[in-house]
């Protein structure tokens, strides 16, 4: 029989999110499962120990992290099966945001294991909400590729994107960082620069690209960054969907339709539809 069998049930997998900065950010019910539990699975043991020695927790830490994400998983999710409680933690915040613990929820979902989470801090929600910036739609970019092709494709995608966007960064990138972005979404555009959330010297300011990038050409970054970007306004894509018309005349455009396979009514109510404009305004430049 191994330590665990004798509970007769597999045990429970429990993602428990931990503080980004200030420790009373921890909350009861994560405290307790982290006394509870078996085992701790922690993204750098070394970090996790100054944690459960704040608050007198015992329970034995293991190490999981991005580099044995795949075999130590396999480690678990066997602990698991034999009955085994397990909790992860990251160095700050919820595990699988940007941090381990997805591999691991991944194969526990295949071998039929419960996986519950504990709500609690992330840097990315608490960054947006104290943006100044649109929080009814977001989307979440973390930390861009190193890759510099996939990098570039990331940062292309994200071009039009209407909704506020969310992006980390370390100090020692951050002005090459801020210049990529500088290029694709223009000086104008506003964003929130967030860093050391939730701890003594946290700063949040609501500025515009141009004008951090110049801030930083003076003050060196430190700490770590969060990067809250205001989307692109419908209407501005609107009116480059209909500027990219006006080198061609309503006639042309018409044609164009009609000879795409369109009969002369929808190519004319098309061209109206594009260039923003009356389909009378169309019919009578068009048959005059």
């Amino acid at each position: 029989m191994n330590e665990y069998e004798n509970k007769g049930r597999q045990g429970i997998l429990y993602l428990c999110a931990t503080p980004i900065g200030n420790l009373e950010d921890i909350t009861f019910r994560v405290l307790r499962t982290l006394k509870e539990v078996d085992l701790i699975a922690a993204e750098d043991t070394r970090n996790s120990m100054k944690l459960c020695n704040h608050f007198d927790i015992k329970t034995p830490l293991t190490s999981y992290h991005e580099f044995n994400k795949y075999d130590k998983a396999k480690v678990l999710v066997d602990k698991l099966r034999a009955g085994a409680d397990i909790a992860v933690i990251t160095d700050a915040g919820t595990p699988g945001i940007s941090d381990p613990g997805e591999e691991l929820v991944k194969q526990c979902h295949e071998a039929g294991i419960t996986v519950t989470s504990l709500p609690g801090p992330a840097a990315c929600v608490t960054a947006l909400t104290m943006s100044g910036l649109p929080t009814r739609r977001f989307c979440f970019e973390a930390f861009l590729p190193s890759d510099k092709q996939e990098r570039r494709d990331v940062i292309s995608e994200l071009e039009n994107e209407t909704r506020t966007m969310i992006i980390y960064e370390a100090p020692h990138r951050l002005k090459k960082t801020l210049a990529e972005l500088t290029e694709v979404f223009g000086a104008n555009r506003r964003l929130s620069v967030c860093k050391e959330l939730t701890k003594r010297h946290e700063n949040v300011f609501l500025t515009t690209f141009g004008e951090v990038v110049e801030f930083y050409e003076n003050n060196e970054p430190r700490g770590e960054y969060v990067l809250v970007i205001e989307g692109k306004s419908r209407d501005d894509i609107k009116k480059e969907q209909q500027a990219q018309w006006e080198s061609m005349s309503i006639v042309e455009h018409v044609d164009k339709y009609i000879a795409d396979g369109m009969d002369k009514k929808e190519a004319m109510k098309a061209a109206a539809k594009d260039r923003g404009i009356s389909k009378r305004e169309v019919y009578n430049e068009y048959v005059k």
